[in-house]
């Protein structure tokens, strides 16, 4: 997740002999972004060519082992090392970084075109979050997943909607996941379903 630090390890984490050298390079291009020769007694770490990773690096000089700190999407990728000595070796590794998510927002829908008879029976609501990617949006009602909608594209805003009887007494919620963590917005049907004044929506926000 953003902000985070992610350590990368070597398989065997052994401890560098003095004729080896290590090279960390980022990307399809093999950026080199931190080197270790210790007969030439270099231990140092790069900035890359757009400075992206400014800051952010630290390397352990006994086993070689490089440390991305304050994480961003900047910094997803692949990754390779090298272990050149009496043999030279190699190993590659592929960082997913995702943004933090919004909580979703629940709102009553009045410009909902449903019936007047189905309208006076029925409460629409609509659940949104704004510049999110790679993400999943679902309504629930108790446990069980009523929709969902899914986007893999960075930056959009997403929309689900979902109507309920004025009476329910069910719980309802609605989460926002990616792969490694999720917001819930519980719905509170006393509290936000109320007959519509024109086309004005009333908004409430319960989370905890």
């Amino acid at each position: 997740m953003e902000g985070d630090s992610v350590a990368l390890n070597f398989l065997l984490l052994t401890a560098i002999r003095d004729d080896e050298d290590i090279l960390w390079k980022f990307g399809t291009e093999k950026t080199l972004i931190a080197k270790i020769s210790r007969e030439a007694k270099i231990f140092f770490t790069y900035d890359g060519p757009d400075g992206r990773f400014r800051d952010r690096l630290k390397l352990d000089n006994q086993t070689g082992s490089l440390t991305i700190t304050n994480i961003t999407t900047q910094h997803a990728g692949r990754y390779e090392v090298q272990r050149s000595g009496s043999k030279l070796t190699s190993e590659l590794f592929s960082i997913s970084v995702y943004a933090r998510l919004p909580v979703p927002v629940i709102r009553r829908n009045c410009s909902s075109s449903s019936s007047s008879s189905s309208s006076q029976q029925n409460c629409s609501l609509v659940c949104s979050v704004v510049n999110v990617g790679h993400v999943t949006l679902s309504w629930y009602k108790g446990n069980s997943l009523l929709s969902s909608i899914s986007v893999s594209d960075l930056s959009i805003s997403l929309s689900l909607p979902l109507d309920v009887e004025y009476q329910d007494k069910n719980s309802y919620s609605c989460v926002i996941n990616n792969p490694i963590s999720n917001q819930t917005q519980h719905l509170d049907i006393t509290q936000l379903c109320h007959t519509c004044s024109g086309t004005a929506a009333l908004t409430y926000v319960f989370s905890y």
